[in-house]
């Protein structure tokens, strides 16, 4: 920083002894040295130091000036270790925010063998269903279900994913096998809540034709724990993500209804993303932290 540099010079000078040595190690002339040091003179207003053909003195203000910005240069070369240390190695608070369901099930289990491996790392893990301002909350990183919005930050692509219709055999039995979405109307949808209104659940068949479907039941919430939990036992049918039920859908404790069909409540991306801010310096911890999640969910979604 310019600012800095007649503060380094004079520094160099009062430690070498001389403008001629003070030169020779920052790679300037005595004249440059000169003129830096009379020009730092000028901006406070005092001389700092007695030059002589013989020899140089600080005076009584120089020796002031010199404490305090030695301190100063001690401290800004401190700092800037400290941050090239993290950008070097994982370290530091680690703020995550996740989508309360996907860190439940896919998150929280991943962070005990993070930790092992990166000890200096501090995680901070949020976990809401809410939208929330990366840059205003200070989050590193936020796992988010579904396309990215805003064009300020970056998306890395987690796991694919689809919502799929399913219940459990003890709600199917006794009832007629369905076959087309809108016969839904004829059962207790469990729905997510989104926002005030009906819920529609939209289906796209292999032709490409898009039905909307207005969904109702005895239970919404906003909650995806309480969604899987009724569906196990038997509440009714719901929608949920594919990454949700599939251990359910291997044991048989849920079956997959309208296979046929893409489905969705919203769009259908409903892909799981790590979302972080631009930058051209991405932290150490931010950047091993993504890379594990990548590796991870390769492992147990891919």
């Amino acid at each position: 920083m310019d600012w800095m540099q007649p503060m380094r010079i004079f520094v160099a000078v009062v430690q070498n002894g001389s403008l001629s040595s003070a030169g020779r190690q920052l790679g300037l002339s005595p004249a440059s040295v000169s003129r830096h040091i009379g020009a730092l003179e000028e901006s406070l207003g005092c001389r700092l130091v007695n030059r002589t053909s013989r020899k140089l003195t600080l005076t009584e203000p120089g020796e002031l000036y010199y404490a305090k910005v030695g301190e100063i240069l001690q401290q800004i070369a401190e700092a800037n270790n400290i941050v090239a240390e993290l950008q070097a190695h994982p370290r530091g608070t680690l703020r995550v925010h996740s989508r309360v369901l996907v860190g439940h099930l896919h998150i929280v289990p991943l962070l005990p063998e993070f930790l092992a491996r990166y000890p200096e790392v501090t995680v901070d893990l949020l976990m809401s269903n809410r939208v929330i301002d990366v840059v205003e909350q200070n989050i590193d990183v936020d796992i988010r279900i579904g396309k990215l919005v805003d064009s300020s930050l970056v998306a890395r692509k987690l796991a694919a994913s689809e919502r799929i219709v399913c219940a459990s055999p003890a709600y199917l039995q006794g009832r007629a096998r369905l076959a087309e979405p809108s016969e839904l109307a004829g059962h207790n949808c469990l729905t997510y809540r989104i926002n005030v209104g009906r819920t529609v659940w939209r289906f796209l068949d292999g032709a490409g034709v898009l039905q909307e479907i207005p969904v109702q039941g005895n239970l919404t919430t906003d909650n995806g724990y309480a969604l899987l939990t009724a569906t196990l036992a038997g509440v009714g049918i719901a929608l949920m993500p594919d990454w949700s039920v599939r251990d359910h859908l291997a044991s048989g404790r849920l079956v997959r209804l309208l296979p046929e069909y893409r489905v969705s409540h919203i769009e259908f991306d409903n892909g799981i993303y790590a979302v972080f801010q631009k930058s051209r310096h991405m932290s150490a911890k931010v950047r091993t932290f993504i890379d594990y999640l990548v590796t991870a969910f390769e492992q147990h979604l891919g």
